[in-house]
């Protein structure tokens, strides 16, 4: 008889459907599952359902759809505070920037359109939205995640600026010199006491903020920070500031 497989080897899988005792993927999952896993009733994995985390067992297998058992939940870290406002620029890298973002445990990302967004990227965001939450799928059960970030639908950088928030609201900057994101972070880490803050973190397209974005950001109580006398692509950016957020929040 083989060993049951550890809580760090069994593969986790996102729920589509669950009651309180079973649990089901479907579609793509379930095929994967399926046909190149080569799944089989009585196979252990993780399931994710809502938030929580399962020790389950296969009970079938299909590929239209894959049922488990869920045995008994597992301890779990919740994401990040941190919402990612990102503004829309080439779609490769701003794939691979979401991909990234999942892993390091955002909890949600917000798409804003911004002045310098490519007119053509602007015009064809909304249709790539669920091609963005997919990507977050797959990184969210491929990091292990407990959960599965949401991905807004793309709005003009002017709407999401003007939303109310509860959250220490921060803007990437290359005009800001002196007040870096680790400093606003501090402070932020400091005026919530026990709690750990939540953030808003934005990043701008290549090309960065135009000069009206940048004095709508002060208007609605953003503040301006820095990662450095270095200018980094939008990409590059947004992985640097959710490695020192995360990292300060952990």
């Amino acid at each position: 008889m083989q060993p049951a497989e550890s809580a760090m080897t069994r593969r986790r899988w996102i729920a589509e459907r669950w009651d309180e005792a079973t649990a089901a993927i479907t579609g793509a999952q379930a095929e994967h599952f399926a046909r190149v896993l080569r799944g089989q009733p009585g196979m252990e994995a993780d399931v994710v359902t809502g938030g929580k985390v399962f020790h389950a067992e296969v009970v079938a297998v299909s590929t239209a759809e894959v049922r488990f058992n869920l045995l008994a939940e597992i301890e779990a870290d919740p994401a990040l505070p941190i919402t990612l406002v990102l503004s829309v620029f080439k779609f490769d890298r701003m794939e691979w920037a979401i991909e990234k973002a999942v892993e390091l445990g955002v909890a949600e990302i917000a798409p804003v359109i911004a002045r310098r967004t490519e007119k053509h990227l602007a015009l064809t965001a909304e249709k790539r939205a669920e091609r963005w939450r997919r990507i977050a799928h797959e990184a969210a059960q491929q990091s292990r995640r407990s959960d599965e970030p949401v991905i807004h639908a793309p709005v003009p950088l002017s709407e999401r600026l003007r939303a109310e928030a509860h959250a220490t609201r921060l803007v990437l900057a290359e005009q800001e010199r002196t007040t870096t994101l680790r400093t606003a972070l501090d402070a932020a880490l400091t005026a919530s006491g026990a709690d750990m803050p939540a953030i808003e973190l934005a990043i701008g397209p290549e090309g960065g903020w135009a000069p009206d974005e940048e004095a709508l950001f002060d208007a609605n109580g953003w503040t301006a920070v820095s990662l450095g006398p270095r200018i980094l692509r939008a990409e590059t950016a947004t992985i640097a500031a959710l490695s020192v957020t995360a990292a300060m929040l952990e």
